[in-house]
């Protein structure tokens, strides 16, 4: 009778362990996802410039497939998607660049 209770005493501690931590870790991830807000990165700011060191002259004013790309308008950016990365090889410079594409 003794180890029997000494059994359901274990169970329901922990059973109390368990919900403690799935308590816990949702509200870590409610933390977490309201201190850190997903901003889309600005295009003027931090892709135009990526794209003006890799990309001019030709894909800018005057460049000789500007009028058929121009690598100065968002919309053009958001349809090429990833293909830019055929002159675009440095990790930070794509990362930055996924970032904005993948956010509405």
């Amino acid at each position: 009778m003794r180890a029997l209770l000494s059994l359901m005493l274990l169970a329901i501690s922990l059973s109390g362990c368990q919900l403690a931590k799935s308590q816990a870790h949702a509200v870590n991830l409610t933390t977490v996802n309201s201190i850190t807000p997903i901003t889309k990165p600005n295009f003027d700011t931090e892709i135009k410039p990526i794209l003006q060191a890799r990309c001019q002259p030709c894909h800018f004013q005057g460049g000789k497939v500007y009028d058929k790309m121009p690598f100065d308008k968002a919309e053009t950016i958001t349809r090429l998607g990833t293909k830019l990365f055929t002159r675009i090889k440095d990790e930070k410079e794509q990362r930055l660049i996924r970032e904005f594409l993948e956010q509405p």
